[in-house]
């Protein structure tokens, strides 16, 4: 076992040993699980927001995204700063409202203001659907960067599934905390390896950094251009907006947990107001791939670009650090996004009757999700890449209602809303998979429209049929679901809160 194999294998011990320091001896019942209590202040909502928006694709993807296109890859610091701003006037709506009615996941918003228990599956679903495809993302970039960093395929595999393991392991023990724990470790360990590949990689060129863009503009001009090919103009600006949509709406359903761990709407603002400093980081890797464009042979793999420059940089105990770093990046989303998905099985669509019956079936889905995920990651990785095509434009397709729920009166109803989303979801997957040649437009983008305009009619339809003739009684005697007891709720157990004169729909 070469030096690199042993620093990054002890590192990805020490996320996993970090993250179950996490458990508390508070009930374990799913609301503390899955959302600490409603507890967690400015300084672990950063580090717990922060730890799920940095995944590999932010290490791997954008470097192989500049060493491939160039500036094209700085469409992602576009997106996270207006995603953040979106989330600025939405977090504190959706954190108050999860805290009335005692929301554990995205679903849980869905079928309480819309009043609809079955929008609220339907959303679930499509939550769990979505995010099945990132999980494997996650967990085959792992083997991907123990691959690139030791050179050993073996390595990767045994990598891959340790990694899996011990996730699972400190998800189960420790649940939202532990995944907290671990974001702390992950970010502290990713800026110093995103330090020393900034100073590093430049010393190791001719003329440094500026030297590094000089050589760019003289022999690569096409890198600083958004003039061509599959990433011009057109592409950077649908794909900044689809994602800024997406992500500033929280249509990401393991996003939700996050909020609704906050305690206090304040400490989510001043989350927001800080968290666009982070993304800073995010320009390192997009840096490391402009010099892989400079110092790599043209065929290199894209995704191999930041971890092949840093082995030519550094010694194989830092390229160790750097691998550890970038293990963690998938680490720590990986266990969001299974609690994420366990959620909204246990909670929305296999609800038991007991708490310790919940818990069971949700420890059964992480299990379960993470499983599929690895065996899909070693036999058939390219399986699920297709899917993966879907996953932020189909999650957005939840925005539109997303922004009618988030109304002090919710006058969309159930129906036009449910009518919107499959529509919209089924469009993308036409546009994605039918061979429709739209060109370098964002798909996703695309299938907002039909999906607008699909919920905007039924609506008007619905508004002047029966589903739209009666108004709600201010004391809520419409039939409406009403929300398993929740932790930290100001309403657990009781009847979700109900504005006075919301009209009934669906």
């Amino acid at each position: 076992m070469n030096t690199t194999m042993a620093v990054t294998l002890a590192g990805i011990l020490a996320i996993a040993a970090v993250g179950l320091t996490g458990r508390r001896n508070t009930g374990h019942d799913l609301g503390e699980w899955a959302v600490g209590g409603r507890r967690f202040g400015a300084v672990t909502m950063w580090f717990l927001q922060a730890g799920e928006s940095f995944t590999t694709f932010s290490f791997l993807g954008l470097a192989g995204l500049a060493f491939t296109d160039g500036v094209a890859a700085t469409y992602a610091l576009g997106y996270l700063s207006l995603c953040l701003i979106g989330q600025y006037l939405t977090g504190p709506r959706l954190w108050r409202l999860g805290k009335e009615n005692g929301y554990l996941t995205q679903a849980d918003f869905f079928a309480d203001r819309f009043r609809s228990p079955l929008l609220g599956k339907v959303v679930a679903v499509v939550g769990a659907v979505f995010l099945l495809p990132y999980l494997q993302l996650q967990i085959t970039g792992l083997g991907l960067i123990v691959q690139l960093a030791t050179g050993s395929e073996t390595g990767a595999t045994g990598s891959m599934i340790l990694a899996t393991v011990l996730t699972v392991g400190f998800v189960l023990w420790s649940g939202i905390r532990g995944i907290a724990r671990a974001a702390y470790f992950k970010d502290v360990l990713m800026v110093l390896a995103l330090l020393v590949l900034v100073v590093a990689v430049p010393l190791a060129l001719d003329g440094g950094l500026g030297g590094l863009f000089t050589a760019v503009r003289e022999s690569r001009p096409e890198l600083l251009t958004l003039d061509g090919g599959g990433t011009d103009a057109t592409w950077f600006t649908t794909a900044m907006l689809i994602s800024a949509i997406g992500a500033g709406l929280n249509t990401m359903p393991h996003l939700w947990s996050a909020i609704l761990s906050a305690g206090s709407a304040r400490a989510l603002r001043r989350n927001y107001i800080w968290l666009p400093l982070y993304q800073v980081a995010i320009a390192v890797p997009v840096v490391i791939g402009f010099a892989g464009a400079m110092t790599l042979a043209p065929g290199t793999d894209s995704k191999a670009a930041l971890l092949t420059v840093a082995g030519g940089a550094l010694p194989g105990w830092l390229v160790g650090v750097v691998a550890v770093a970038a293990a963690a990046t998938a680490m720590v989303p990986s266990a969001a996004l299974l609690l994420g998905i366990s959620t909204l099985v246990s909670r929305n669509l296999l609800p038991a009757r007991s708490e310790r019956g919940t818990m069971r079936i949700n420890h059964a889905c992480v299990v379960l999700a993470s499983g599929l995920a690895l065996v899909l990651g070693l036999t058939r990785p390219a399986l699920l890449a297709n899917l993966l095509l879907l996953t932020y434009g189909g999650l957005a397709q939840l925005a539109p209602a997303t922004v009618a729920g988030l109304a002090r009166r919710v006058r969309l109803g159930a129906v036009p809303a449910l009518l919107g989303i499959v529509a919209g979801v089924g469009t993308l997957g036409w546009l994605t998979f039918g061979g429709v040649d739209i060109g370098t437009v964002d798909a996703g983008l695309l299938s907002l429209v039909p999906n607008i305009v699909v919920t905007v009619g039924a609506q008007v339809l619905w508004r002047g049929g029966a589903g739209g003739a009666e108004r709600l009684p201010a004391d809520g005697g419409a039939a409406a679901p009403t929300l398993p007891r929740a932790p930290g709720s100001a309403r657990a157990g009781r009847e979700p809160h109900r504005p006075s004169g919301t009209t009934a729909r669906g």
